[in-house]
C-alpha cells in the first residue's frame, strides 16, 4: 500500500488513504510502528482518509503510542491539502472525531481549516516539581494546558510538561501543555509537549489555537494572531469572541508533501 510523508508546519505525518483499501494490519500496531523515528518513516502521527457520509472525507488520527486522538490541526490541514487532489474546488470538509472541519486551499501549499467551538477557559491552579503555576486549561479538538513563560528559551518542555501533562488536574486523560511567550498582541511565541507522542513536537496545531485563545482570554492577544512554534514557521489564527468562548475559530500555514513510498 502506498503512502504519503506530509508535514504541516514543522508537524510531520504518515497519510495513508483508505478510501479505496484496507489495512490488513491493526491500525494502532502499524502507527506505532511507521511513526519510530531513525527505525522506520517516523512521524508525529497516523493520519488516514477514509470515505465518509457526513463530509467529503473521514480524518482519523493516531499517535505514535497507538492511542487515537479526536483531533488534530495540522494533520487535518495535510488530510486536507491530500484529498483535495483532482477535485474541483478549494473547498471540503473533514469528519473527525471531534466534529466536522472546514477546509480551505488558500494557495497550492497553504491550508485553512475552520474547526468547531472550543470549550470556555478554565484557570487551574496547579503545584508541578515543587512550584506552583497557573495552567488555562481548554478543549480545541482535543485539550491543552496553557502556561506562560517569561523566558520560552529556559523552559524545560520535556520535564515540565510530562509533568503537568499527567497531573492529576487533567486525570485520566491527560493534557496536552503549551508554553507560550506573547512578544505582541498579534504574535506569541509556543513550545508544546504533545500527548501521545509523550515529547516536545516542532508545532501544534490545536495547541496553536489554544495558545491564540489563552493569551486572548488574558488580554494578551485579539485576533488574528501568529503563532511561531518550535520549527520557526507560521501558523495565523483567528477568532471572533462569543461570551466566555469563541467562534469562527481558524488555523492557517503551510502544508508539503515530503515524499511518497510503499509499505512493505
Amino acid at each position: 500500500m502506498k503512502f504519503v510523508k506530509m508535514v504541516g508546519t514543522g508537524n510531520d505525518f504518515v497519510v495513508l488513504d483508505l478510501r479505496h483499501h484496507r489495512v490488513r494490519d491493526n491500525l494502532l500496531a502499524l502507527a506505532r510502528d511507521l511513526c519510530r523515528r531513525a527505525q522506520s518513516v517516523g512521524a508525529d502521527g497516523l493520519l488516514t482518509v477514509e470515505r465518509s457520509r457526513q463530509a467529503d472525507v473521514k480524518m482519523r488520527v493516531i499517535n505514535p503510542d497507538g492511542s487515537e486522538a479526536d483531533m488534530c490541526g495540522n494533520g487535518a490541514r495535510c488530510v486536507a491539502h491530500y484529498a483535495a487532489r483532482g477535485r474541483r474546488g478549494r473547498s471540503l470538509t473533514l469528519e473527525t472525531k471531534a466534529g466536522l472541519v472546514q477546509a480551505e486551499l488558500v494557495t497550492a501549499d497553504r491550508v485553512r481549516v475552520t474547526l468547531p467551538m472550543p470549550s470556555p477557559i478554565l484557570a487551574v491552579r496547579l503545584t508541578v516539581l515543587g512550584r506552583t503555576l497557573t495552567a488555562y486549561a481548554l478543549n480545541t479538538g482535543v485539550p491543552h494546558a496553557v502556561v506562560l513563560a517569561p523566558d520560552l528559551r529556559r523552559v524545560d518542555v520535556q520535564t515540565l510538561g510530562a509533568a503537568i501533562r499527567r497531573h492529576r488536574a487533567f486525570a485520566p486523560a491527560g493534557t496536552n501543555v503549551d508554553f507560550i511567550q506573547p512578544a505582541d498582541r498579534h504574535t506569541l511565541r509556543a513550545r508544546t509537549y504533545e500527548r501521545g507522542v509523550e515529547d516536545e513536537t516542532l508545532a501544534c496545531g490545536t495547541g496553536a489555537v489554544a495558545s491564540a485563545l489563552a493569551a486572548a482570554s488574558l488580554g494578551r492577544a485579539q485576533s488574528p494572531v501568529t503563532v511561531v512554534p518550535t520549527s520557526g514557521e507560521h501558523l495565523t489564527i483567528r477568532f471572533e469572541p462569543d461570551g466566555r468562548r469563541w467562534r469562527e475559530v481558524s488555523l492557517e500555514g503551510m502544508v508539503r508533501v515530503v515524499f511518497e513510498g510503499v509499505l512493505a
